[in-house]
């Protein structure tokens, strides 16, 4: 008989090690640390015996290949983020922070389901089905014909759904108080959501049925948990959005049957969250284009581009070492275009303290808001009002070289239809391309940061920064 293997994992982080420890040496956490035998693990078997492997077919790259049926909500947001829609059988594991709205999209998705003709039920875990009603009335859904339940046993909800028709759509709101009878752990623990999920993801595979996982986040946004379970699902999306703004992004940061990094805007009203067609107006909204240090970014997002604001406020600083403040972009992106501003440009930033925020909440990753931030900063210090009517956007080099992005002509499509006459961009656009408005080409920072001084309007006079 084959010896059963053991191995210790801290139920915090989910790191593996040898033996016992007091302290995981991953995290930190005291007293985390459990043992877990093979009948306990991932697709674990309770078999007596070894079973024979069986032979099975073989296929090319070049057979048929039908596109996968789809379920279309009808929300166009949502179904931008998944792809077109839900694929039968796949699993979307769904993270965002207490109070975001989580839950009332959910509601609002299955209802809208609900009421096409599909079996959907809600399983929750955290609430009674008396609140989960009181939510749909609130929000003007009560009358949907939706399947409540609160439930936390694993084995228990699969064999609920497994009676009667297949259901279109389960949520299972959250994975973190769900627990499985297969596994000898506390629920909540690492060991118990890993098999939860398991178990969950095993029945969409075999029935067909779309399961929405609903996962906590930790202090640093990430979906809590064992990061396994990220790579089990077929989709990770994310629900950000900030209390003081009114609006919420739905982001795809993974997705196998769909483009990744496709975001969907809603706005919270007073009955649920309202679709947002046009992201860019409302980024825009109520901006102050005589101010310096405001200048227009037209990043993308997915495949969808977004013109948003980025405001910077440059201040002589009293300190030994000057405050460095970011919301909404890479605290490390900003350091660099600092220094390269400083190094190539002549511009003195020093002895100033530098604050950066991108207006509306929205978080940028993409580099090609560098260009956008840097023409930000030397307004900022200068005085320099930038043109009202004019984007930016392009990544600065450590040469301080501007170079190209991707999609430049979706961004002055989009900059165009919101009634913007130029664009400060690296390059210009391609022989036999006409741009949908003029486009600057800019090659060095340095001629950047010359222009937006020549063009001074300031009503003050401001500090030099700038060498001649």
């Amino acid at each position: 008989m084959a010896k059963v293997r053991s191995q210790f994992v801290c139920q915090s982080c989910g790191a593996l090690s040898q033996k016992w420890a007091g302290r995981c040496e991953a995290c930190g956490d005291w007293n985390s640390i459990i043992e877990e035998t093979g009948s306990s693990g991932i697709g674990a078997q309770q078999a007596i015996g070894a079973r024979k492997g069986r032979v099975f077919v073989l296929e090319g790259l070049d057979g048929e290949n039908r596109p996968a049926p789809r379920i279309v909500t009808g929300i166009a947001e949502l179904d931008r983020v998944t792809g077109g829609g839900f694929v039968p059988g796949s699993v979307i594991l769904l993270g965002g922070e207490p109070g975001i709205g989580k839950s009332t999209l959910l509601i609002q998705c299955c209802a809208t389901l609900a009421n096409q003709g599909h079996r959907v039920a809600y399983i929750s875990g955290e609430e009674a089905v008396a609140q989960v009603r009181l939510r749909a009335e609130r929000l003007g859904l009560a009358k949907s014909p939706v399947e409540l339940a609160a439930e936390t046993s694993v084995e228990d909800i699969i064999a609920t759904l497994s009676q009667g028709p297949r259901p279109a759509l389960v949520i299972i709101d959250s994975i973190q108080t769900m627990w499985t009878d297969k596994v000898e752990a506390t629920p909540g623990t690492v060991t118990q959501v890993r098999g939860a999920a398991q178990a969950l993801i095993r029945y969409a595979k075999t029935s067909g049925a779309t399961v929405i996982l609903v996962g906590h986040v930790t202090k640093d946004g990430q979906i809590a948990g064992p990061r396994v379970v990220e790579h089990m699902v077929d989709a990770v999306v994310s629900f950000e959005g900030d209390g003081g703004h009114h609006f919420r992004i739905l982001r795809a940061v993974k997705n196998r049957f769909g483009p990744t990094d496709e975001i969907g805007v809603f706005e919270m009203t007073g009955l649920g969250l309202a679709e947002v067609s046009n992201p860019s107006a409302l980024f825009l909204a109520g901006r102050d284009a005589s101010a310096p240090g405001a200048a227009v970014f037209a990043g993308m997002e997915g495949t969808r581009p977004v013109l948003v604001e980025i405001q910077a406020l440059v201040a002589p600083s009293s300190l030994g070492t000057p405050r460095r403040a970011v919301v909404g972009w890479e605290s490390s992106r900003l350091s660099m275009v600092i220094a390269v501003l400083e190094a190539h440009a002549g511009v003195r930033l020093g002895q100033h303290d530098v604050y950066l925020n991108v207006a509306g909440g929205l978080k940028i990753g993409e580099p090609a808001a560098d260009l956008a931030a840097a023409a930000a900063l030397v307004s900022s210090l200068t005085g320099s009002r930038l043109p009202p009517d004019t984007v930016f956007f392009g990544e600065i080099g450590l040469s301080g070289a501007i170079r190209p992005v991707v999609h430049a002509g979706l961004r002055l499509k989009e900059a165009a239809k919101l009634g913007f006459a130029s664009a400060v961009a690296p390059v210009p656009a391609r022989e036999g391309e006409a741009p949908a408005i003029p486009a600057r080409a800019c090659g060095h920072i340095s001629a950047l940061v010359a222009d937006i001084a020549a063009g001074s309007t300031a009503d003050r006079p401001r500090p030099q920064a700038v060498r001649a």
